[in-house]
């Protein structure tokens, strides 16, 4: 670790008060460096990092192969408008044309390889993507497009089904679609067009298309919801969702901001549900910290998109293409969806072996953990945790949320279980 003076966390605190708008209960630590799974903060305590920034540094901290990108890449060209074509980003939309189709192998070709532009970069382009900087835009892109969509086709229809419990956002239009009320209540009058259903009630979905079919353009669900406290989609449901907007020519959204990316194991949440869905969405992970979010669509539905619809001005950067390519690169590279398939079991088996814990959810290196009623308040746990140099995020009074870098190993596991469970039994670790 750099062993450069740094400002004690007490002084940061006062001045971030001073000249930060007050939208997170920080805790009381700076991170300043970090290498694989390891975080150091300001006064040179290490930590083993089980929240990846919220599931963004997917590769870890200061991987090798993206700090390298990113250095040539800054030393190139930062940003150009959109008005022209930007370096990297037809290999990262080929990219994710690849990994939507399961084709992992064809991923890696084009990342470690590029684009061979006289045969295209792929055998065919089954999606296409517009780029943006978050995954809040990225949803925002896909409710635009259902909506233009249906229009273009004939449709006046503009309703979009959304889960209870779900989180697609912070502006006010993913706010709306967030069907959240302690989320929403302090903000309307919020856009409307959206229509609340409980996840994984196949009865109240049938419901509300049987009475509003006409007016509904798209349901948009997280296959797994995260900030609820990781609930997955049944495999019935999703196909329900499937069945249900094809019947009714509306379009099935897959927000995968959190679940994808290989962090769920497959290269996309949904290929664990065997469905496909008409557009999907990312972000977090894609870029491994540096800002990304991204809408994938069908290419017809694509289509529907001409110049002026849609927009965004530092979208798909030289910067930001050459992280993705990078980031995508190394993952299907090293077919991390066997690797993290094999952590993340091990990493619910362990949990599920702690006799504090009532239930273990998710899938691959996502997981939601709950505990007892008779144990501590799991930001309590968080807390204890966050002393003992572990990094992990509650997401409630009951569940850890635990989505630690895709690099994570078993021996990284192992310790945070043993921390884990002395905290839960009330040993000093």
């Amino acid at each position: 670790m750099n062993e450069a003076k740094k400002p004690s966390v007490e002084n940061v605190r006062r001045e971030e008060a001073r000249h930060v708008m007050n939208t997170f209960a920080r805790n009381d630590v700076q991170f300043v460096e970090g290498s694989g799974m390891t975080l150091y903060d300001s006064e040179g305590r290490q930590y083993i990092d089980f929240l990846a920034g919220i599931a963004v540094c997917s590769l870890g901290h200061a991987h090798p192969a993206l700090t390298a990108t990113l250095r040539r890449q800054a030393g190139k060209l930062l940003h150009v408008s959109n008005y022209f074509y930007v370096e990297h980003r037809a290999e990262t939309a080929a990219m994710i044309d690849a990994l939507a189709d399961g084709r992992i192998d064809k991923a890696a070709i084009i990342g470690e390889s590029g684009c061979d532009y006289d045969s295209k970069c792929s055998d065919t382009a089954g999606w296409k993507t517009f780029f943006a900087n978050s995954g809040a835009e990225a949803n925002e892109c896909a409710m635009k497009l259902a909506r233009l969509h249906a229009k273009r086709n004939g449709r006046n229809a503009n309703a979009i089904v959304c889960m209870r419990g779900g989180f697609h956002g912070r502006t006010l239009e993913t706010v709306a679609a967030t069907m959240q009320e302690r989320l929403q209540r302090d903000f309307q009058p919020l856009p409307s067009g959206f229509i609340a259903c409980s996840p994984n009630d196949e009865t109240e979905l049938e419901r509300i298309f049987a009475e509003q079919g006409e007016n509904i353009c798209a349901v948009m669900l997280e296959p797994i919801q995260g900030e609820s406290g990781v609930h997955p989609m049944t495999k019935s449901f999703m196909k329900t969702i499937r069945r249900l907007t094809s019947e009714h020519q509306a379009l099935m959204i897959c927000d995968e901001v959190q679940t994808g990316v290989f962090r769920c194991g497959s290269p996309f949440a949904f290929q664990i549900f065997d469905v496909v869905p008409d557009i999907f969405t990312m972000a977090k992970g894609i870029a491994g910290g540096v800002p990304m979010g991204a809408c994938a669509a069908q290419a017809d539905i694509a289509d529907t998109f001409t110049p002026g619809d849609h927009g965004t001005t530092f979208g798909g950067s030289p910067l930001a293409c050459a992280a993705a390519r990078t980031v995508l690169s190394e993952l299907s590279r090293g077919r991390f969806d066997k690797r993290v398939n094999e952590t993340g079991a091990y990493l619910k088996k362990c949990l599920a072996d702690l006799p504090n814990v009532v239930e273990v959810r998710g899938a691959g290196l996502m997981v939601g953990c709950d505990l007892a009623d008779d144990m501590p308040d799991a930001h309590d746990v968080v807390a204890d945790l966050l002393s003992k140099g572990f990094v992990v995020n509650a997401t409630g009074p009951r569940t850890l949320r635990l989505l630690p870098p895709l690099i994570c190993e078993k021996r990284h596991i192992d310790a945070l279980v043993d921390a884990l469970a002395k905290t839960l039994a009330g040993k000093e670790g």
